[in-house]
């Protein structure tokens, strides 16, 4: 009963996100370097919304860093931190979890273009199309564990882009 709860409410999340244009947006990393969207064109992206001192977004880091490996350059990851976490927290939080895709610092502004509704449970991810157009959204609860704690994100990343890997792809 819960796998067909799962898989409605995900349903439902596609359908209500499907054909809404990604907002756009340059903001820069811990690493000091700019990161435009647009720059990631032709790539899904996954767009995490997060805070340095939410677990669940911890553990969903090493999910992140798995997909990183197995999709390759097929797919982006950028992560976003917005108050009340600081950039000093953002680059301790990059180096203690030793996070290789770029975490980007946002006052706000572009959590407000995303996310339609006045709160949010982190970590909260947007999945952008290789055209810019938002495919799925997914939010923290007990409901979507699977997709931040479990293999349900990289379901969702095979339908999108594939399941084979950048290895198995190339013969």
């Amino acid at each position: 009963m819960r796998k067909v709860i799962t898989t409605l409410l995900c349903a439902a999340a596609l359908l209500g996100a499907q054909g809404r244009r990604a907002p756009g947006f340059c903001l820069i990393a811990s690493t000091g370097q700019w990161h435009d969207l647009a720059d990631y064109r032709g790539k899904l992206v996954i767009l995490e919304f997060m805070q340095t001192t939410c677990p669940h977004c911890a553990v969903f880091a090493n999910v992140l860093k798995e997909a990183q490996q197995k999709y390759g350059e097929r797919i982006a990851i950028i992560a976003m931190v917005t108050a009340p976490d600081t950039p000093a927290a953002m680059v301790q939080y990059v180096s203690g979890h030793k996070v290789t895709y770029p975490v980007l610092f946002d006052q706000g502004q572009v959590m407000a273009s995303y996310v339609r509704k006045n709160s949010l449970d982190f970590p909260t991810i947007y999945l952008i199309d290789a055209n810019g157009m938002v495919k799925a959204e997914y939010e923290y609860s007990e409901i979507t564990k699977s997709v931040f704690e479990g293999r349900g994100l990289f379901t969702e990343l095979d339908r999108l882009v594939g399941g084979s890997s950048p290895l198995q792809k190339k013969k």
